[in-house]
């Protein structure tokens, strides 16, 4: 199958690649029905349908993503409330992230075997199910069978919005729209924990997800009705071993490093597990590539590697891993200083890096436009040094540094992984054609988690341990110098970004 695609992308005529298909021939289709392909961009301009479907899409990966923070300040009080031990608690985020983890690698090939319509109903239903499902959970077993429900449709949302994107906008708009997403994929995080800290303090924990319910059941009906597809699908088969590998090859390794993250790091049994799952991670990871190599010379893999061919698309991915492990140090670090070291409750703490994300969200749109102006080299390079210079300032921090100070630093990160973050995913997904656009996204969003769990274990390890000797200030110090050794890395993959012509000039037969 997988020759069969490359062909038809060089103008072999038959069927067309997933995401080339119908939405870049039919540009003149006004007043589309529910379910009829949306017509692709024709020059620099794009059709209603077009701005209707990735505004829908859009608006679901918000939503999605804010749940995927609001649980991260209400664990103490579910511990009271449902009688659960602090191991047992941490199941909820634990869980989420695993069953993120498992379904990300399979997305390539469900946008590819499903239409845009099917998919979007399957993930905003399973992820509204999973919320009515919560708010009304008896007990623990309940919520977290719930989050895990959730967790499946919040893994589809991003792949999907980033492959629509790629399918019907021009690629000289490319970046002001990729800019408009980090508004989805920043300013949502950063609320999560003010939210859920204004309405625990009010309310009881249930209404963290009633009070996501009907944004979901709005996104669900609004999707429902005005939805368009994007592309044609194709009938690929499932290959079921790539499906179990993905479990001891992504479950594992972020269920080791979340562990370790969770500072389970000293001798005996947690400390076991973790290194236990880490290795059955790696071999699991190992078996799974050799599985997606071995089915690109005869059928469709489930997560076609071909991606990294393109040079940008690799560099471009090592690029948001580092910007990765360092945003998750900023966002578990800042929060431990804050109210370990400084005293703030929960609420304070999400209001103080509340600013940050906002910031992050509010620039992305303005830094896309620069994107298409300017190109990736001077936003990715400028980003990058400040983020080092920001994690630098972090590890000199105390227990007299003004609250103002932290804020304005935090602000002062998140605007350089902004001018990271946009150039980056536009760059990366650019160069690629039609039939990878799938893939590419599902690695980005892959290897986007297991970044989050490595760099959230790597610190709060070293913070831990260095704490335990010297001390607390000292602990947050080595972790903020290490988070900052770990941006120099940025500093050279940032250096070696360039602008790239895009799938279009790429495979210009495929039109």
């Amino acid at each position: 199958m997988s020759n069969e695609v490359t062909s038809n992308t060089h103008g072999e005529p038959g069927r067309e690649p997933a995401g080339a298909g119908t939405a870049i021939q039919q540009t003149d289709a006004p007043g589309l029905k529910p379910g009829a392909p949306a017509p692709a961009p024709t020059g620099d301009r794009m059709s209603r349908e077009s701005v209707t479907v990735i505004v829908t899409l859009l608006v679901a990966t918000f939503v999605v993503i804010l749940n995927e923070t609001i649980m991260n300040v209400a664990l103490q009080r579910l511990m009271v409330d449902l009688r659960v031990d602090a191991p047992t608690v941490q199941w909820l985020s634990t869980g989420f992230m695993l069953t993120m983890a498992v379904v990300i690698p399979t997305t390539g090939f469900i946008l590819q075997r499903l239409s845009t319509r099917a998919v979007f109903l399957l993930a905003m239903g399973l992820f509204t199910g999973g919320t009515a499902l919560a708010a009304v959970a008896p007990g623990f077993p309940v919520l977290l069978l719930a989050r895990i429900i959730q967790a499946g449709g919040t893994a589809i949302m991003l792949p999907l919005l980033m492959t629509s994107i790629l399918t019907l906008v021009p690629l000289a708009r490319r970046g002001t729209v990729m800019g408009n997403v980090s508004i989805a994929i920043s300013v949502a995080p950063a609320m999560g924990p003010t939210v859920s800290g204004f309405i625990l303090q009010h309310f009881s924990w249930r209404f963290m997800f009633v009070f996501v319910l009907p944004i979901a059941l709005a996104a669900l009906a609004i999707g429902a009705r005005y939805l368009t597809n994007v592309g044609e699908t194709e009938k690929s088969r499932l290959d079921f071993l790539s499906v179990v590998l993905t479990i001891p090859a992504f479950g594992g390794l972020v269920y080791g490093l979340s562990q370790i993250g969770g500072g389970h790091g000293g001798n005996g049994g947690p400390g076991t597990l973790a290194v236990t799952a880490l290795v059955v991670g790696v071999a699991g990871l190992v078996a799974f590539v050799l599985r997606q190599l071995q089915l690109q010379k005869s059928e469709a893999p489930l997560l076609d590697l071909r991606a990294f061919n393109f040079r940008m698309f690799t560099v471009s991915v090592l690029l948001l891993v580092v910007a990765m492990i360092a945003l998750f140090g900023a966002v578990i670090l800042l929060p431990l200083y804050l109210q370990e070291i400084r005293g703030l409750k929960s609420l304070e703490t999400g209001l103080a890096l509340l600013p940050g994300g906002l910031a992050m969200g509010l620039l992305g749109p303005f830094i896309g436009r620069l994107f298409d102006k300017l190109g990736p080299l001077p936003l990715t390079v400028t980003g990058s040094t400040l983020m080092v210079l920001v994690l630098w300032q972090f590890s000199m921090l105390d227990a007299g540094t003004p609250v103002w100070w932290i804020v304005t630093l935090h602000v002062g990160l998140s605007f350089g992984l902004a001018l990271v973050f946009t150039p980056a995913f536009t760059t990366g997904l650019n160069p690629l054609p039609p039939h990878l656009y799938s893939h590419g996204s599902a690695i980005m969003s892959t290897l986007q988690q297991v970044a989050g769990a490595a760099g959230t274990a790597l610190l709060v390890s070293i913070f831990a341990v260095v704490s335990a000797v010297s001390g607390l200030v000292a602990g947050m110090s080595a972790a903020f110098l290490t988070a900052t050794a770990i941006a120099l890395a940025a500093v050279v993959l940032a250096a070696m970004m360039r602008k790239t012509a895009g799938s279009e000039a790429a495979a210009p037969a495929a039109h």
